[in-house]
């Protein structure tokens, strides 16, 4: 079946309808951390172009007044909240609270007033108070950037909308190690769960400004 008629299937199926996107718009970055960057840890792929995009998203998301989130990948240093998570993926035990590879990358900094939320499994808003935290600030649509997006970036989507967050995925403004799982949960997510943008289609989507 060749991609023209998949999308065919999805298409007769009712699949990929549009999201009515309203403000107040919240960016949730997932994971750009110091590890997920670096080829020789958990990264790899085209995390790095991902990250260059990213830094355009927040600054537009600081223009226009929205209300920002950071995860990191935190574990304990005696390594008590060790989970199937880490026995899947024993790197992510190199990520603790003190450790440079936990870090936010420079390119993207927090400032003061962000949230930052540690977290030890894919999904941001999985034993965390993300959710909450969102719908104190009357948070409805959710831009989402990061790594990697077939895991810990869709797992959060996915929240996000069981939540009733809608989630706005910024395509260029993710990275994945394997290109392959890169396209294939970009296209899945559009016809299933997130509206699927460009870092230029987010910006041209004046009505999500909070100054306007």
């Amino acid at each position: 079946m060749n991609d023209s008629t998949k999308q065919d299937v999805y298409d007769k199926q009712g699949f990929g309808q549009a999201l009515e996107l309203k403000p107040p718009a919240g960016l949730l970055i997932v994971d750009f951390i110091n590890g997920f960057a670096d080829p020789e840890v958990l990264g790899g792929g085209n995390v790095a172009e991902a990250i260059i995009k990213a830094k355009a998203l927040l600054a537009l998301a600081r223009e226009w007044g929205w209300h920002i989130t950071y995860t990191r990948v935190v574990y304990a240093e005696d390594g008590s909240d060790t989970n199937i998570f880490t026995e899947k993926v024993p790197g992510n035990l190199l990520f603790t609270e003190d450790s440079d590879k936990s870090a936010v990358v420079p390119e993207l900094s927090p400032q003061k007033g962000d949230l930052i939320i540690r977290k030890q499994f894919p999904s941001a808003f999985f034993g965390t108070n993300l959710a909450s935290k969102l719908a104190l600030q009357g948070i409805k649509t959710l831009v989402v950037a990061g790594a990697t997006t077939s895991g810990c970036v869709r797992a959060s989507v996915l929240d996000a909308m069981c939540y009733g967050f809608k989630p706005i995925l910024a395509s260029d403004c993710v990275g994945d190690r394997s290109i392959e799982q890169h396209n294939a949960n970009l296209f899945d997510m559009q016809m299933k769960y997130a509206e699927v943008k460009t870092l230029e289609e987010i910006r041209e989507l004046s009505a999500l400004n909070a100054n306007s």
